[in-house]
């Protein structure tokens, strides 16, 4: 098998294994929650039923937080994805998964989803947050905002490394 094939392989698995991650990475809102807490700053909250969206795409973050990510979007997100809309249109909405990234104890060349670290948000509101680009940021930690400092970084490093793409980094994955 040529070397290509494996890479075109191993990609698929992990597309595969984040998929399944979805399911289990962290906990889900139970039915008895029926607001949640809000991001400092932004104001956000975890979407009521984010763990049922449509996967947008994976990625692995190899350096210092040693992550595996899966980014799922609403409705509204998938609809500009497929008609390359940019900027994204208000109303669309991106949530962030991570696990820290273990190897497989199956299969050494692949790397599967570890313990939860963050559940991430962006809202694209144009009016509410022009002052971020029209985004809004959130982050949670086991459920819970996580502190201020956290979220100012969110704006900076989107602001910085990707102004052209409506400050999104996710690239979709048919």
């Amino acid at each position: 098998m040529r070397w290509s094939a494996i890479v075109t392989s191993c990609v698929v698995v992990a597309g595969s294994v984040m998929a399944m991650a979805l399911s289990r990475a962290a906990p889900a809102p139970t039915a008895a929650t029926s607001t949640f807490a809000t991001s400092p700053i932004y104001g956000l909250s975890l979407p009521k039923g984010y763990r049922q969206w449509q996967l947008v795409g994976v990625a692995q973050e190899a350096g210092a937080l040693n992550e595996l990510r899966a980014v799922v979007g609403n409705t509204t997100a998938l609809q500009a994805y497929r008609a390359g809309t940019l900027p994204f249109p208000d109303g669309t909405v991106l949530v962030k998964l991570a696990w820290k990234r273990k190897q497989s104890s199956e299969f050494g060349l692949a790397f599967v989803p570890g313990a939860p670290t963050t559940v991430q948000v962006m809202v694209k509101d144009s009016k509410r947050y022009a002052a971020t680009g029209g985004w809004g940021f959130g982050r949670f930690i086991d459920g819970k905002p996580a502190d201020e400092t956290q979220h100012r970084t969110c704006f900076a490093c989107h602001s910085t490394n990707v102004q052209g793409h409506d400050l999104v980094f996710t690239r979709f994955v048919p």
